[in-house]
């Protein structure tokens, strides 16, 4: 009898160490609203606060902050960046508004009602895409890392993101929604969402055929921008001319 025991206690601790027991699951998007957007926005970072949306830019030579009016893609104040910098993710936490830097080793800080600048901080490692759960900064950097910091940029811990045990890199842009991470996984068409307490990837977003091909340029990029405001996801990626509102659809 003891022998049986110790056999099924195996079976289970098997099973569980093999991730069996959490099945990711996995959707698809449907467009229920589609706005305007900036072609010549190369998206990086893309939220709303307070009902208004706003989105970071990248590019050498064209790196911007701005806010836009969702229905008409207006852009209503915009922020440009010197030459050097390429702007990465952004959100606003408190009072404040941090944007990151691809590669420039530099964050910078603004006041999130006047959109006046701040400061400039010095920055760890790559800057890639930026969220908040209302207590940390949450960012990435382009691995299968995904770091939670305090309002100086300090790291407080961070998560290895995996799914059924293996690492998902190229994490991109993010949006913390409903205690959870959403994060675009870099030149693809997959968004993963992320429990931030262990890094385990509980389901996938396929959103692959969100741009038709009849607004396509030589230019388009890549699906890169999540944003959610009152419930409602909203989507679009790099130099694309429109921004989604979409739903899911489990598979």
């Amino acid at each position: 009898m003891k022998k049986v025991i110790a056999i099924i206690l195996c079976l289970l601790a098997a099973f569980s160490s093999c991730g069996c027991s959490a099945k990711v699951r996995q959707y698809r998007v449907k467009a229920v609203e589609e706005y305007p957007h900036d072609p010549s926005a190369y998206t990086q970072g893309l939220f709303f606060h307070d009902g208004q949306l706003y989105e970071s830019t990248g590019q050498y030579g064209s790196s911007s902050f701005r806010t836009v009016e969702l229905s008409t893609g207006k852009v209503l104040k915009k922020i440009d960046f010197a030459k050097k910098y390429f702007a990465e993710g952004s959100v606003i936490m408190g009072d404040e508004l941090f944007i990151l830097t691809w590669s420039n080793k530099v964050a910078f800080r603004y006041d999130a009602a006047t959109l006046e600048y701040r400061s400039s901080v010095g920055y760890p490692r790559e800057g890639w895409g930026l969220a908040t759960d209302g207590k940390s900064l949450i960012a990435s950097d382009g691995s299968a890392y995904i770091y939670f910091m305090d309002r100086d940029f300090r790291t407080q811990r961070r998560i290895r993101v995996t799914m059924d045990g293996r690492p998902v890199r190229f994490l991109n842009e993010l949006e913390y929604i409903d205690g959870r991470i959403w994060a675009n996984v870099y030149t693809t068409d997959m968004i993963v969402i992320i429990d931030p307490s262990d890094g385990k990837v509980e389901a996938t977003v396929d959103c692959s055929g969100l741009l038709p091909a009849s607004l396509r340029e030589p230019e388009t990029d890549v699906l890169n921008g999540i944003a959610a405001d009152g419930g409602r996801i909203y989507l679009t990626g790099k130099n694309w001319k429109r921004l989604y509102r979409v739903e899911l659809i489990e598979k």
